[in-house]
């Protein structure tokens, strides 16, 4: 089983590329599985074996066990499609989860404003301009402004570089998931200023590693620093809720769908495969219900 486990995972990486995040996943779902059956060789799986794994991921939220599911269904089906197994355990057996219906999480106008204004007035209380203190700070800004303007993941920012950056910082070329390209247009002259800045701050290093985003150590970013910078300046705006990075790409999709922008449009600058993965913010905004029934209400047009 683990020789079967460790041969999927190399052809996870290597031929399909996954991201390491996937793989750590992959991993741990499957290692989770080996020790629940404790079986030495993989053909003797049965039905009746899955059927016990799967009443006891019962215990787990929907969303987690649906994950866990996924990850053996795709494990299977390699090693069926190898010819390391005979038959598929999965074979006619059936597995409904029922997903809990979440909306996402997104900030107003009002709180996306105080954040970013914090980060602008730290910048301008910092006494000597050449310092790592100032560096930092501006940094900062283009962090906060570059997720706002373009509902780019996290890990796509910690990983942008320098050549992925267009001329007057007007466009950035993304690498997403399953190594994507899109190209997203930089159309406020705030962002584009808040990338030169950055660029200006820190030229050598970034000229030198090539990544756009560096810390105090002279490396990428990682994405626990961006959630901490998130944090820090959600708290000095004295928002009582938790704030994610995450909840910029939400906000931004949400703002631009309540602009009447076309879900299609959405969907090219979040990097979605599909559209039905973009569909989940064209939830009902309560505030914009209102708005259209109070212009667009039949009754309004009515008179007698």
């Amino acid at each position: 089983m683990k020789k079967e486990i460790s041969y999927f995972l190399f052809h996870c990486e290597i031929e399909k590329k996954l991201s390491p995040k996937t793989l750590k996943a992959y991993e741990a779902d499957l290692r989770q599985f080996d020790t629940f059956l404790k079986l030495d060789a993989i053909a003797c799986i049965t039905k009746e074996d899955l059927k016990l794994y799967l009443e006891m991921l019962s215990k787990y939220a929907s969303r987690t066990m649906k994950r866990k599911v996924a990850t053996l269904k795709t494990f299977f089906s390699f090693l069926e499609f190898e010819e390391a197994i005979d038959q598929n355990p999965f074979h006619k057996v059936r597995v409904k989860i029922k997903l809990e219906k979440l909306l996402p999480k997104v900030m107003s106008i009002s709180e996306l404003n105080t954040i970013l204004a914090h980060a602008y007035l730290e910048k301008e209380a910092i006494p000597i301009k050449n310092t790592y203190q100032c560096k930092e700070a501006t940094r900062n800004i283009a962090v906060l402004e570059l997720l706002l303007a373009t509902g780019i993941r996290v890990s796509e920012l910690c990983s942008l570089r320098i050549e992925n950056i267009g001329t007057d910082f007007e466009t950035i070329r993304i690498l997403g998931k399953g190594n994507k390209e899109r190209n997203v247009p930089i159309t406020n002259k705030a962002t584009q200023t808040a990338l030169q800045n950055n660029y200006l701050a820190f030229k050598d290093i970034i000229d030198a590693t090539s990544y756009f985003f560096i810390n105090r150590f002279g490396n990428p970013l990682s994405a626990q620093s961006v959630r901490l910078l998130v944090k820090k300046f959600a708290n000095k705006a004295s928002i009582q809720r938790t704030i994610t990075p995450h909840m910029f790409r939400h906000s931004f999709a949400t703002l631009l769908l309540e602009e009447d922008v076309d879900i299609r449009y959405i969907q090219h600058f979040l990097g979605h495969s599909s559209i039905n993965v973009t569909q989940m913010y064209a939830h009902v905004n309560e505030k914009k219900k209102t708005e259209l029934l109070m212009m667009k209400n039949p009754r309004n047009f009515v008179r007698f």
